[in-house]
């Protein structure tokens, strides 16, 4: 009986035994055309074995790459493609960028981040104002629900100050007031009988009907 330890390493495993054998198969071959028009098949199965790689728009490239890794770098066939050498393969990706928020600040949202940054390019303004108002309403509402507890306006004045670079200050002001938008919308539905709750109409037709009897 023969074990698989004593079977020779499969490079990517997620290929299995088959296909690692014909790749094997494929390197014994003395016949240049008869290599490649071998190594074109193990490509072809190996997408059979991996259809999800299809989704991929560079999912030729890629099996033509496994090829190569499983045969150690040995194979004298014509890719389509650049071969790959073991240093190019081994390159460690570049470090992900985490977020800006950390810390205190992570409860913010990346959302904040861009509107400090639209509100930076705005000229001063009505419109500038507004969305400075705007951005620290929100500020609070994310702090509050995420320490669950009350916070001074002072606090989210010095947060928006830190987070903006000190390009945008409002610790000269006393307190924060709600934005104009925010009074906007209120406004609009409560003009606007649609907006009103479903218990006053649902009490109104009670008393109709109590009525008529």
């Amino acid at each position: 009986m023969e074990y698989n330890t004593s079977k020779t390493q499969l490079q990517m495993p997620e290929y299995g035994r088959i296909i690692q054998q014909l790749v094997e198969r494929c390197q014994e071959l003395e016949n240049r055309d008869e290599r490649n028009e071998m190594a074109v098949a193990i490509v072809d199965f190996m997408g059979q074995r991996n259809p999800q790689l299809r989704d991929e728009s560079n999912y030729k490239h890629k099996l033509w790459d496994h090829l190569f890794i499983l045969a150690k770098y040995d194979l004298d066939v014509d890719s389509p493609y650049h071969i790959p050498t073991p240093e190019e393969m081994q390159v460690k990706p570049k470090r992900m960028e985490y977020p800006k928020l950390q810390g205190d600040f992570k409860f913010y949202g990346k959302s904040i981040l861009q509107l400090i940054d639209k509100a930076i390019e705005l000229e001063a303004g009505d419109e500038k104002d507004a969305l400075i108002q705007v951005i620290a309403n929100n500020m609070k509402k994310s702090y509050n629900v995420y320490n669950k507890e009350h916070v001074q306006d002072e606090v989210i004045f010095r947060h928006l100050k830190d987070l903006s670079e000190n390009r945008l200050d409002l610790t000269v002001l006393d307190s924060l007031e709600k934005s104009k938008i925010y009074y906007a919308t209120n406004r609009s539905n409560k003009s606007n009988p649609r907006h009103q709750p479903k218990t006053q109409n649902n009490r109104k037709n009670f008393q109709n009907n109590k009525n008529r009897k």
